[in-house]
């Protein structure tokens, strides 16, 4: 999870200048945290730049601290409400219905601007999102348990010109993308241009390796390919030479078998660049063809 810690450090550096979008980062904190009911507030987080962040931006967006902080050091920690006052007031915040039986929405008249809706959406990745390595593989997701905010996210996210993916998974609603520009400008959306940067460069990377792999074997065979049309053509030769008829041969097709009985390894370019003249690789073709249906029709004829 190191390159998502990455992500959300990045996200959390920028200082919160309007109350409205720290109010719609919080609110998508809370719809993709932990818990979020009428009785409890808990976010639950093992990122040290959003333990930071989070009692400054509660304090921006509601005027209110939290009733339990983490414990100091690293690893997971909880940051949790329970006074019912200030639950109500962050429920009054967002028009929610403090009635436990009523299932939670994504109130959209809240996030009518792009930044508060690019707030939201970054809250939403900072509790409830993770994205992989992109040397690894390419895959971002929003986790939510409420079921009504995972089915209304995506129509957020279109609305903001992405295509998401959904599923679900272990009772949680996912939404999710696995197309690199697709993360990219997701990642930038929200505020993190050196992630997006990094996911971009990561591609590259795993492009050209891709490339000089595919070039790698594609050398490799031909290379399997050379070494064992050489076998073949040294096998002619030597059983026209054990039959005593190389030295009959026409000029061009003995300097042809003296070449490549001196020069196994080479290919027949480069074997044809030895002729004197040079030949292409064609006519070098030709010629060594021409040796192994010798060859061939001597064995019969020895037969």
């Amino acid at each position: 999870m190191a390159f998502s810690a990455e992500v959300k450090g990045e996200l959390c550096r920028p200082h919160i200048s309007r109350r409205c979008c720290a109010q719609a980062e919080a609110y998508g904190a809370l719809l993709f945290c932990g818990a979020f009911h009428p009785r409890q507030a808990r976010i639950v987080t093992e990122c040290p730049a959003l333990k930071e962040r989070l009692p400054v931006l509660f304090k921006k967006a509601f005027k209110l601290s939290f009733d339990q902080l983490p414990e100091p050091g690293e690893g997971k920690g909880a940051f949790l409400i329970e006074d019912p006052a200030k639950l109500r007031a962050v429920f009054d915040a967002f028009d929610l219905d403090q009635d436990a039986s009523v299932s939670l929405h994504i109130n959209l008249a809240l996030l009518e601007e792009e930044h508060c809706r690019a707030a939201f959406l970054r809250g939403a990745f900072l509790a409830g999102g993770s994205v992989t390595d992109p040397m690894k593989g390419y895959h971002l997701e929003l986790a939510t348990s409420h079921y009504h905010v995972g089915r209304e996210l995506p129509a957020l996210l279109r609305e903001a010109g992405f295509e998401p993916k959904e599923t679900q998974r272990k009772g949680n609603r996912v939404v999710y993308f696995k197309q690199s520009h697709h993360i990219e400008d997701f990642l930038t959306y929200l505020g993190a241009p050196v992630a997006a940067m990094a996911v971009m460069n990561a591609k590259l990377e795993r492009d050209l390796q891709g490339r000089v792999n595919r070039q790698v074997n594609c050398d490799s065979a031909n290379l399997d390919k050379t070494v064992a049309a050489a076998r073949e053509q040294l096998a002619a030769i030597q059983r026209l030479r054990e039959l005593g008829r190389l030295d009959s041969l026409p000029d061009k097709l003995q300097e042809a078998a003296r070449l490549r009985m001196d020069h196994p390894e080479l290919n027949l370019a480069q074997l044809g660049a030895l002729c004197d003249p040079a030949v292409s690789k064609s006519a070098l073709n030709h010629r060594m063809r021409k040796l192994m249906e010798m060859a061939g029709d001597a064995g019969h004829e020895a037969v």
